[in-house]
């Protein structure tokens, strides 16, 4: 792999840990550390570290910061990036949320009207059914024993509402899961990252010739014909990665939202007893828990246009930035003392969790319907689940990217 030495300041910088074993303690030090700290990433790519509320606001709505690493990355420029680089498919996609300006517009327009308010909200009775089968499955599992909730439930209902949505052959579901997964999993040898991606090409290219010869009502053959009706403004690439944000961001964020949220309830049981007793919503619990919790820990990459300062920290044009969205979720300095503290009845749990500005996950209204749904149908359905392991025996992906954990086992419970 290429050794980078990219313009950022002299001394020693932070290792990231690719594994994400203590994503939290690890933010907390990149706040302490100043509002931009200097980090290592694979390969000796030295960038930028945001992790502090404000400082991560700020990078997200400047627009002199691009995440278009083939305009704005000198070390991307100079072929110094190589396709063996455990990030490398986070710099190479060309879709809404990598491109800038006009060209942000134009790729957002490919998908921002499947989810307006009124299409989201009229997913909610195939949800529901979705979820209801799910859970169907889970109480079908044998008395007594150990179930994994994410494996039955966290999992698999967002797979099938985005498969469903985008016209995925059920066949073709899984394999693409799979392969876009290991995209999250930092941990994965650069030869089986290689072969995932080549694997999630070839599968998008299969359903683009498919949806070309057989369109249906779903939302990769609307932006197919948004292709055609274009005069072909979209190149083919721009489909493809499009159609693999919208797939990896549309089960990843709202499969670790609800291992979260599952968590955090069965850890907190006062807290699940204000939302039986009325005083609290579950909208309460989803956005607590996308503050305490950010789904997505770390997002790479950014680049600085020109130089800026954050404040304070002079940031050179040309140099690359991470944003630590779990970091901005705790930040003492925004939150208070009890940032740390999983409390569904604190006043502000606004949060940047599904980003900010012109780049705000489009799928946001989607991921908070699933969870919507999902999580008063499973603590209706098992009334007195409970985790099976201790808190601290839960394994975390191995991923700095997703952050929840491998499985997610517990107790049904008797009625």
């Amino acid at each position: 792999m290429t050794v980078i030495r990219a313009s950022v300041p002299s001394g020693p910088p932070v290792a990231l840990d690719m594994a994400g074993r203590d994503i939290q303690g690890e933010a907390a030090r990149l706040r302490e550390g100043g509002p931009a700290v200097s980090v290592m990433l694979p390969g000796g790519v030295r960038v930028w570290a945001v992790a502090r509320h404000d400082t991560v606001r700020q990078v997200l709505t400047d627009p002199r910061v691009s995440r278009n690493a083939g305009l704005h990355w000198p070390t991307w420029q100079r072929g110094e990036i190589t396709e063996d680089w455990p990030l490398y498919i986070w710099a190479a996609t060309e879709h809404m949320g990598t491109a800038y300006g006009h060209d942000h517009r134009r790729l957002r327009g490919l998908v921002s009207g499947a989810f307006t308010a009124r299409r989201t909200e009229a997913l909610r009775p195939q949800i529901q059914d979705i979820t209801r089968a799910l859970l169907e499955v889970a109480s079908a599992q044998p008395g007594g024993e150990v179930i994994d909730i994410r494996r039955l439930l966290a999992y698999p209902l967002p797979v099938e509402v985005i498969g469903r949505l985008f016209g995925l052959p059920p066949g073709m579901r899984d394999d693409l899961r799979r392969h876009i997964g290991i995209a999250f999993e930092t941990t994965t040898t650069p030869e089986d990252m290689q072969a995932s991606v080549a694997a999630v090409y070839r599968l998008l290219d299969d359903l683009v010739e498919l949806k070309r010869r057989t369109p249906g009502d779903d939302l990769a053959s609307a932006m197919l014909a948004a292709h055609d009706e274009d005069d072909g403004q979209f190149t083919h690439k721009e489909i493809v990665d499009t159609l693999s944000l919208m797939l990896a961001a549309g089960h990843e964020t709202t499969t670790s939202l609800l291992d979260s949220a599952i968590t955090a309830m069965l850890t907190h049981p006062r807290q699940l007893e204000l939302v039986r007793a009325g005083q609290r919503s579950w909208s309460d619990v989803i956005e607590e828990t996308l503050r305490w919790q950010a789904p997505i820990a770390y997002l790479p990459l950014r680049y600085a246009v020109e130089d800026i300062e954050l404040d304070g920290v002079a940031i050179p044009k040309g140099d690359a930035i991470i944003v630590s969205y779990a970091g901005a979720g705790r930040d003492e300095d925004h939150y208070g003392q009890i940032a740390g503290d999983f409390d569904i009845s604190r006043a502000d749990k606004q949060h940047l969790s599904f980003g900010y500005g012109v780049h705000h996950c489009v799928g946001a209204p989607l991921a908070r319907l699933e969870a919507g749904i999902a999580l008063p149908a499973l603590f209706e359905r098992f009334p007195n689940l409970t985790l099976a392991v201790e808190p601290s025996e839960l394994t975390p992906l191995p991923s700095f990217l997703s952050n929840a954990h491998t499985s997610l086992p517990v107790h049904r419970g008797t009625r």
